[in-house]
């Protein structure tokens, strides 16, 4: 097996151009992939079949290996199989069937209803720059764009009478976003004077602008985003991205169509918006756990009372 372990790693390294520290993890996975064959009493790689591989992957699970890893290691596998067909040193390609492993997708950050009401009552609307603020906040919450479209929006994108925004996403491509009254209160009362006191004597396309004139900045956006979660006493980390995964995961919650919410935040697939159903049920978990009396592992609320004194 070493002997078309070498030809493979000098056929990786001329022909498909990986990098050295690729082609030594190729080599390492590979090393590991023909010691488990040899355990199992498998000598000859050109008779492996699918169920040998499969269980290769298996045990690799248990060792406690990350399912991206594993899903590189079977990268390393399929195209040493491969590597044996194309050299006709085997008829057949027991990974062709195979799923590669998936990586488990994180749960998107969120705030709760309670934290977002925080949140939007903490800038101060008796200035200027509060009030452009504040419109930047609920309209951020009522769309769910990304800051990048937020800021991007100039005065020309606004159909504020007819309750909706043009927003310009990834690759160019403009969607229409409904926008909530209450934002839409916010922005026109920062249009009617704010604005234009921000602006001073300059003129500008941006909806929200600096006290230079500017348009307003991702980075500007941050580090307002940031000063008002900590007057709003919210110590979680907080991004921009995360007012976004709350405008979908509440939307979610009210029982908004999927399809509905992918149009509005602009993914190209179904299968992003997906993510919002599994917080859904992951929250819905985490209520019955905390509440139901039958659920294992929690005392229930009432005992916890008696057993406290309250």
């Amino acid at each position: 097996m070493e002997g078309l372990l070498d030809a493979f790693i000098a056929f990786i390294r001329a022909e498909r151009g990986l990098s050295g520290k690729t082609v030594d993890a190729y080599a390492g996975d590979l090393t590991a992939y023909f010691a488990d064959l040899r355990s199992r009493g498998l000598h000859d790689v050109a008779r492996v079949r699918q169920e040998d591989v499969a269980e290769h992957l298996r045990r690799l699970g248990e060792r406690g290996l990350s399912r991206r890893s594993q899903a590189r290691h079977l990268a390393a596998v399929r195209g040493f199989h491969r590597f044996l067909i194309t050299e006709r040193l085997a008829d057949k390609d027991p990974t062709e069937d195979l799923d590669t492993p998936r990586a488990a997708r994180k749960l998107p950050g969120f705030l709760t209803l309670e934290e977002v009401e925080q949140l939007l009552a903490a800038p101060d609307e008796r200035n200027p720059t509060g009030m452009r603020d504040k419109a930047m906040l609920e309209l951020l919450y009522a769309t769910g764009l990304r800051v990048s479209e937020l800021c991007s929006l100039g005065i020309n994108n606004l159909q504020l009478g007819a309750g909706y925004l043009v927003a310009k996403g990834k690759g160019a491509k403009e969607r229409v976003v409904p926008v909530g009254r209450t934002a839409i209160e916010k922005v026109e009362a920062y249009l009617v004077g704010p604005r234009q006191f921000l602006l001073g004597s300059r003129q500008s396309q941006a909806l929200f602008v600096t006290p230079r004139g500017g348009a307003f900045s991702r980075m500007g956006f941050w580090k307002l985003l940031r000063r008002y979660a900590l007057k709003a006493g919210i110590r979680k980390p907080l991004s921009p991205h995360k007012l976004r995964h709350s405008f979908a995961t509440h939307l979610v919650e009210r029982g908004a169509d999927l399809r509905a919410v992918q149009a509005m935040l602009g993914h190209a697939d179904l299968a992003t918006t997906q993510i919002y159903t599994h917080v859904n049920s992951a929250r819905l978990r985490a209520v019955y756990d905390e509440h139901h009396p039958r659920s294992d592992g929690v005392t229930p609320p009432r005992q916890k009372r008696r057993q406290t004194g309250t």
